[in-house]
This record gives structure tokens, sequence and C-alpha cells, in this order.
């Protein structure tokens, strides 16, 4: 039986995410702490970090902002140029890049940046989706290696040692208290919270002929490329109070583009809106765990007093865990074509992802649908508001 956060509606089947004695969860408990910061303190230590990497010469760029085209990246990117920093904006492509994903790329490169993007071989790319979706239950596997990847890689390509990345998941989330007041990214973060699954990008040699070679975008560089650059990143959230909501208005009044209605299996507009894939990545994350990303975001606002609690019950029980059918108004088929899948050995897929503890059954064990495909949770009518 699923038991919920006492605050927001953050599950306990949640990875790392623990409750506290009354009941509440660490990402709430994070969000609490936040109050208790000194953020002018935090400033002023992110002015003396950017003074310490500015290149004064102008002869290499100051740091390297990771882009892809969303909300948060565009405010990355908006903070760096107030700051005075001269950076080069990195793109890891995603698996299925949506027209609102290339339009909001496009709008960073208008803001008056350099730009660099890297788009891995759609063969093996498609390859490494297919034994994602198979085998650990995660289609963006291959996108969240390389998000952190590719810009690292870049970093030392270009002896650009600052690399901004945007909010730490595991304090906006919740996580592991050392994790979530981490400010830095580094190597142990990337095995831990990055995305792998347990999945080692070394497993997929030799797995449907991918080759060594074929997986270099997916390395991390090794200990003595970053040491000889002094690679180090840091987590612009950590220095700056970071709300979704404030990024995206911030954004949007520097050109960014939002969804023309609420995205499918989310609550808003504004998030998640590069990627075909993502709405088959979040659905899965809803049969595994039993929340979906509108649980997220409602989440956040609870926790930010721009909802009720009640209320957020509401959204998320009308928004979450939908069958992804039309992402981003793509078709489902259209989305598994590339990895030569049809959509009943997707639902096969699904249904073996599918924690049968938390969905309603039959009598003789099978899930419980209705005519579009969604599941129902054990304790969805009963959960506490």
């Amino acid at each position: 039986m699923l038991t919920y956060c006492k605050h927001c509606l953050m599950p306990s089947t949640k990875p790392d995410l623990h409750f506290d004695e009354e009941g509440v969860c660490h990402a709430c408990r994070s969000y609490e702490n936040r109050a208790e910061i000194n953020w002018a303190a935090r400033r002023s230590e992110l002015d003396r970090i950017l003074d310490k990497y500015r290149n004064t010469s102008g002869s290499n760029w100051d740091c390297i902002v990771p882009v892809s085209g969303g909300k948060d990246s565009t405010y990355q990117v908006i903070r760096m140029l107030e700051l005075g920093m001269n950076p080069l904006c990195v793109t890891s492509t995603t698996c299925d890049l949506s027209e609102i994903g290339r339009k909001n790329i496009e709008n960073i490169k208008r803001m008056g940046v350099d730009y660099v993007e890297m788009s891995p071989n759609p063969r093996i790319r498609a390859k490494l989706n297919r034994i994602g979706l198979t085998q650990v239950g995660d289609i963006s596997w291959p996108e969240h290696v390389g998000i952190f990847t590719i810009p690292v890689r870049a970093a030392v390509q270009f002896n650009v040692p600052l690399i901004i990345w945007g909010e730490n998941s595991q304090n906006e989330y919740g996580g592991p208290a050392a994790a979530a007041e981490n400010n830095t990214l580094n190597r142990r973060w990337l095995e831990e919270f990055g995305g792998l699954l347990g999945m080692r990008v070394s497993d997929m040699i030799g797995v449907e002929g991918i080759r060594t070679q074929d997986l270099i975008p997916y390395q991390y560089p090794n200990d003595e490329d970053l040491a000889k650059v002094g690679v180090t990143g840091l987590f612009l959230g950590y220095y700056l109070p970071w709300d979704g909501l404030q990024n995206t208005l911030i954004s949007q009044a520097h050109g960014f583009t939002s969804f023309d209605k609420t995205v499918e299996g989310s609550m808003v507009n504004y998030e998640n809106l590069d990627n075909h894939q993502t709405g088959i990545h979040d659905y899965f994350k809803f049969l595994k765990f039993g929340f979906g990303r509108a649980t997220d975001i409602a989440c956040l606002h609870i926790r930010r007093g721009r909802i009720s609690r009640a209320d957020g019950l509401k959204i998320v029980q009308k928004h979450d865990g939908k069958f992804p059918w039309t992402y981003l108004d793509k078709p489902l088929t259209d989305i598994l074509a590339p990895l030569d899948m049809s959509v009943d050995e997707f639902i096969r897929v699904c249904d073996r992802f599918t924690n049968k503890k938390i969905f309603k059954r039959d009598m003789s064990g099978a899930l419980i649908k209705d005519k579009r495909g969604n599941l129902t949770k054990v304790n969805d009518d009963n959960l506490p508001d």
C-alpha cells in the first residue's frame, strides 16, 4: 500500500526519498530549510567563484552552460549573461527533438552566445533507447547519460573548467541529505544520481553490435583529463533561489515559448517540451513508483504555498499517469518507429515493468485498465487530503 508525505503528495515508493518521524518527506524539509539560508552570502560566493574562472584575456570562454532549450537552461544562460560571463552553450541533443524544442534552442542562440551541439549517431541512439526501455524501463537512458557526459567532454576539449548546471534534483525533488546539500556535480554524482539505473555505458559494448567507438559521446572523460583542465561543475540553484515557475516567467520574457496546452501526463504547459519520448519516460516512472510528472510539479507548488494539498490531489488524479498516446501531439506509433517497436510490444514492456502491488488487478491478477489503457492505483480513492 502506498503511503504519502503528510505535507505534499510524494509517495514512499520514490527512490531515495525518506520521511521523518512526522511523516514529512525530505524534499519538503529541504525547501523549509531555504528560509534559513543567507542568500546574499550565497550570491557573494557565486560572484567570487565566477571571478575566479572569468577569462580576463578574452582568449577563451568563461564557462560552459549545458542547454536543452528548456525553461531552466534558458534561465541559466540569462543569469550568466547578466553576471557578465561569456558562456559557451553546449547541447546534447534529445532523442526525438520536437519543433518547440528546436524553436527554444534557436531562441537561446539569439540571446547572444556561442553555441555548439552534439548529435550522437541516431542509429546507435535508437538501439540504446530500445535497450534502455526493455532492460531498465527507461527509453531516455542514453539522453540522461549524454546530458551529463557531453558538456563535460566539451569542457575538456575546449579547456573551459567551469560548468554551470541548474538545480540539484536531489534537493528539489528529495534524496539523501549529503547529495541534497552538494553544490557541485562530479563523476560520483553522475554515477549515483545521473539516471544510469545500474546499467553502465560499458555494458552496452557488444549488445546489438554496438562497438566501443559508438559510445564515445556517452563516456565520461578520464580523471587525468579532468584534472588537467580542472573541470568543476556547480549547481546554480545552490547560489540563487530556484523555482521552475519563476524561471519560466523570466525565460518567457526573453523569448522562451511554452506549449499551447497542458502537456500530456503533466499539469502545466512549460516543462518537458523538447523531446517526444519524454512522455514515455514519465509514464514508466508512474508504472514503477505510482507517481508521474503531475505529482512532481504539484508538490513543488504545494511547498511554495501556491496550491493546497487538496487541490494538488485533484490535479494529480486528473493528469498523472495517463498512457502516452500523443506526447506533444506526436502519435505513439511514430515515437516508437525508430526503435522498431509496435504499440502492442510497447504495452507488453509496460506491463512487465508495472509494480503490481500498487495498481488494481482483477481476480485473475491481470491489471485493470480503462478503454484508454490507463491504470488505477490501489488506494487512489482514499489518499488523505
